[in-house]
């Protein structure tokens, strides 16, 4: 299995912040979320990587090299970061995935160990992480399942009263279903669009994609200034 990362965001929500230094390079405790994040990959078993990045890619391949883990890292440089959505990202770091099991994550999210072994676990070979909720907004990509936990709908316009809860952005992927979900993305790459909206396709097309849910352990997209405080305060509580 190999695990991609998107990190070409601007991050243009947590300026200043984001001024000189790209997101996935943010400290928590001390300790930047990209380092938190390899750091869970390697400690899962994870040997493979793939990092895609655009705004400060030179900064985050730098950091990534200094970092020295036994994990093999490769850099893919989305060129339009600036102008395309995380579709394109994804899409940009096929030609490094196909043929191989992957396990998607975004580079904006902090998140407990457990909740990735528990993805990796699961018996399902297509998965993605939830935090069942019926407290969800605007923002949160929000799911719909069966009586399986098999995802139905998945997309921040759902309306929450029919979802069980807020998609993490940490998936996993069989080979077939990466090689048909690359298949979407390269029709769809040019729409400005969230990769859910791919996966949308993909579970209309036939393939079952079954959610995990991550119960009480935390986990935090990082958006705003104040997602940035509370995933401080979430980072300073999590012990391995």
């Amino acid at each position: 299995m190999i695990a991609v990362i998107l990190a070409a965001g601007i991050a243009s929500r947590l300026r200043p912040l984001t001024d000189t230094l790209p997101k996935p390079l943010l400290p928590l405790a001390g300790t930047p979320l990209l380092h938190r994040t390899l750091d869970a990959l390697h400690h899962c078993g994870l040997q493979h990587c793939v990092i895609v990045t655009g705004y400060y890619h030179e900064m985050i391949e730098q950091f990534v090299q200094r970092m020295g883990l036994p994990l093999r890292v490769r850099f893919v440089f989305n060129p339009r970061f600036a102008s395309t959505n995380n579709n394109y990202s994804l899409w940009t770091a096929s030609s490094k995935v196909l043929g191989q099991e992957m396990l998607l994550l975004d580079a904006d999210i902090l998140f407990h160990e457990e909740i990735l072994e528990l993805l990796l676990r699961s018996p399902h070979d297509n998965a993605l992480v939830i935090h069942r909720s019926e407290n969800l907004g605007r923002e949160e990509v929000k799911v719909e399942l069966d009586s399986m936990d098999r995802v139905v709908r998945i997309g921040k316009s759902l309306d929450r009263k029919h979802s069980a809860g807020e998609s993490l952005g940490i998936e996993k992927f069989s080979r077939k279903a990466t090689e048909r979900l690359f298949e979407v993305l390269d029709r769809r790459k040019e729409r400005k669009e969230f990769y859910e909206a791919s996966f949308q396709e993909l579970i209309d097309r036939g393939t079952d994609l079954f959610a995990v849910d991550a119960g009480k352990r935390p986990c935090i997209e990082i958006d705003s200034p104040e997602d940035l405080k509370e995933a401080e305060r979430l980072a300073q509580s999590m012990v391995r």
